[in-house]
């Protein structure tokens, strides 16, 4: 009788272990704030060349000198980060466009920068650690992971992810995650560039000290999450010298912020901001622009229930 109920009770426990792993599984979702935060309130300022006050989104592109250098810092806020941030690509494996043309294909679209780095004839440069060829992934984005409007384009099995996620609870920084991880929270969109383009977490460096790339003075696109809400994007222009290095940029970011995390999106000739004033309907370049990118990360107002 005894051995009868040993089975038995075995038999109930391999019934719930599905359950189980689903509740496991469904744990690691985040848990989204009843009430978004405010606008951030910041010590850090410049002199104001564009802004946008509506209820649902609020943004001010400063501009500021950085060792001489002309830059446009982007102080942003949305009330649902997950309805309000949007990413636009080209066609997958078929070419990249320019930003403005992406940008138009996103309604209401109010503050758009670049986003991820990219494969192609002219860069075709590919980690040692993705499979195949660099045609391979030619007009693709860099990053093991690829999810575009909650499709997943590409999954590199056991090459982790570097780079940024869109989720129910805003953008999200990954730094050599494994991609079942980051798949298990149901990213909305990513955004990668090099594996070593986490610059702080916590007001922490990341950046590697021996990686040569972080040392040269360039343009640069980068964006720190203040929290769920509250956005800062650094446009680093060539205005006034050759632009500034990944870790002048991550300096800037300690002494001037607290920031949960820092991230660098692709820069160079790829650099671009693009926004427009409330009531206007066309896109004006603040900086940037001329050249062709993979995709592109949109912020918007909060879009009427169908």
């Amino acid at each position: 009788m005894r051995k009868r109920w040993i089975c038995l009770l075995a038999a109930l426990w391999l019934c719930l272990l599905p359950f189980a792993a689903f509740a496991e599984e469904e744990a690691q979702l985040p848990e989204i704030p009843d009430k978004p935060e405010p606008p951030a309130e910041y010590a850090y300022s410049g002199k104001t060349v564009r802004e946008y006050d509506s209820d649902t989104l609020r943004y001010t592109v400063e501009k500021v000198k950085i060792d001489r250098v002309v830059c446009y810092l982007s102080k942003i806020w949305v009330q649902d980060p997950a309805k309000q941030i949007v990413k636009q690509t080209a066609v997958w494996r078929k070419n990249i466009q320019l930003p403005v043309n992406m940008a138009k294909k996103v309604p209401g679209a109010a503050l758009v920068i670049n986003g991820s780095g990219y494969v192609s004839p002219t860069y075709p440069w590919i980690p040692e650690d993705y499979p195949g060829t660099g045609k391979d992934y030619y007009y693709t984005p860099l990053g093991s992971l690829t999810v575009t409007g909650g499709e997943v384009f590409r999954n590199l099995e056991g090459v982790p992810y570097y780079g940024l996620t869109l989720e129910a609870d805003g953008l999200q920084m990954y730094a050599g995650e494994n991609n079942e991880t980051v798949l298990a929270r149901e990213p909305l969109e990513t955004w990668s560039f090099y594996v070593n383009c986490p610059m702080l977490r916590n007001n922490e460096d990341l950046l590697p000290e021996d990686w040569s790339f972080a040392d040269k003075a360039a343009r640069r696109t980068v964006i720190a999450r203040v929290n769920r809400n509250n956005y800062l994007i650094l446009s680093v222009s060539n205005e006034g010298g050759r632009g500034l290095t990944l870790r002048r940029v991550s300096a800037f970011f300690q002494e001037n912020f607290t920031a949960e995390w820092v991230y660098n999106l692709d820069g160079g000739p790829s650099s671009a901001l693009i926004c427009r004033a409330k009531g206007k309907k066309t896109l004006k370049t603040i900086m940037g622009g001329s050249a062709k990118d993979a995709d592109i990360m949109a912020f918007r107002e909060l879009p009427e229930e169908p």
